[in-house]
């Protein structure tokens, strides 16, 4: 049976107010970044100098270049990942999980939970790109919201203020592929660069551990 089949979209007619989910308990959720310095993160070799730091928050700024967590060495299993996220017009961007640091081109290890509001690409944010793809953007360009990625056993869910776009059970059996692995397992994060007409602002990164 095709993964796609086990994937459920849940297309929210309207945004959760964000003070809603603001109030959300935070508790037990570690911050990766300190809004300053890339401490914490590396830089894929090819355009480093992509990213910048404007206002607290990471920039894509240039030519494709992925930039990586290293700042825990225990891998990322089961967690919860909440990161504040805006596009500017046109952008095109990615939150990859499950991941290992690669330096240069796509990422081939772990899943993409792709960024992409008014992008070409059909492939909207929240999607779980090529395997649990939304074909309608949730959030805005030029405001940021809280996209959420959870990953507990063989379930995958990503939400957008805090409401449910996509989740996505890993069906029994599943074998990583020849080019792009897509199979759960264990890794880090990392945020993508596209292209130099993809500006992506990622702020406010934290993430929870969950039980194995």
């Amino acid at each position: 049976m095709s993964s796609l089949r086990l994937a459920r979209f849940i297309l929210p007619l309207s945004l959760v107010v964000a003070s809603a989910f603001a109030g959300e308990s935070e508790e037990g959720f570690t911050a990766l970044t300190d809004g300053k310095t890339f401490n914490g993160w590396k830089s894929a070799l090819e355009n480093k100098d992509t990213w910048k730091i404007e206002d607290g928050a990471f920039v894509s700024r240039g030519q494709r270049c992925h930039l990586f967590y290293v700042g825990d060495e225990k891998p990322f299993k089961n967690f919860i990942l909440r990161v504040e996220v805006m596009t500017e017009p046109g952008a095109n961007g990615g939150i990859y999980f499950h991941t290992k640091y690669q330096d240069k081109s796509w990422p081939t290890a772990g899943f993409e939970s792709q960024v992409n509001n008014t992008q070409s690409d059909w492939k909207k944010t929240g999607s779980i790109y090529g395997i649990a793809n939304i074909g309608v953007a949730v959030p805005q360009d030029n405001v940021w919201w809280t996209q959420e990625i959870a990953v507990q056993g063989s379930v995958v869910t990503v939400s957008i203020d805090g409401k449910k776009v996509v989740e996505y059970d890993e069906p029994p059996g599943a074998v990583a592929g020849q080019e792009f692995e897509r199979k759960l397992g264990a890794g880090t994060f990392a945020l993508q660069a596209h292209d130099p007409k993809s500006i992506v602002h990622y702020r406010n990164i934290r993430v929870k551990r969950l039980p194995e």
